[in-house]
């Protein structure tokens, strides 16, 4: 079995939806287990993240307040296929 990654994107000054998006683009590409570390300035984006995990069954690990950012892990947890 293959080792879950573990991928971080940094979308630090991008503003809704921006962090989303890019958080769900490596989600495409994600596999169950793997954790996605989101570092979001905008401060929409614990909200969307965690709205978005509610959503699709994914699991929001934790959001922990940086110098700066906030660092919004999501481990994957509802990949079909």
């Amino acid at each position: 079995m293959a080792q879950a990654g573990r991928r971080i994107i940094d979308s630090r000054g991008s503003f809704c939806p921006g962090p989303l998006t890019d958080l769900f683009k490596a989600y495409r590409e994600a596999k169950n287990g793997d954790i996605l570390e989101l570092w979001a300035t905008d401060p929409a984006a614990k909200s969307d993240v965690q709205a978005w995990a509610r959503k699709t069954g994914n699991v929001v690990e934790e959001i922990v307040e940086e110098q700066g950012y906030t660092r919004i892990v999501v481990r994957v947890t509802a990949k079909s296929g």
